[in-house]
């Protein structure tokens, strides 16, 4: 598959867990597949969510960073700011939800690069200090 050898020994490695504890199946809990190897809560959430339609929020940096900009987290870490977003957005909204930050951000909202004129929903809600340190760097 074109990978490191020491990602085709962990692909490989995964799958004989897959294999041997699973019968060969994914599972569908975050328990059981936080469990395995390279998965952390995010991966397991996105696996739930996309793979299997069951309610989740995962959060990456992108959407800790957009979900501070736009003042809806404290944004002390990204387990606090999936707990925030899970407060604030139905349930039955969070397996589409969780994409659309990151679309957005990728669009107007970037880390490096960004231009507070194209991002409307910063540049109407945004935190106040993200705003004043934003054209406060515009002017040096």
């Amino acid at each position: 598959v074109g990978l490191s050898p020491m990602k085709s020994k962990g692909i490989h490695g995964l799958s004989q867990i897959l294999i041997d504890k699973h019968n060969g199946e994914v599972p569908n809990n975050l328990e059981a597949l936080e469990e395995l190897p390279a998965v952390g809560h995010k991966t397991a959430s996105v696996v739930i969510s996309q793979a299997f339609g069951v309610p989740a929020f995962p959060v990456d940096t992108h959407i800790h960073r957009l979900m501070y900009r736009w003042n809806l987290t404290n944004g002390k870490n990204v387990v606090q700011t999936e707990k925030d977003a899970k407060r604030l957005f139905p349930k039955e909204t969070w397996n589409d939800l969780h994409l659309q930050p990151i679309w957005y951000g990728r669009d107007y909202s970037p880390a490096r690069g960004w231009n507070l004129e194209k991002d409307v929903i910063t540049k109407t809600i945004g935190r106040q200090t993200v705003l004043k340190d934003y054209y406060k760097q515009k002017k040096s």
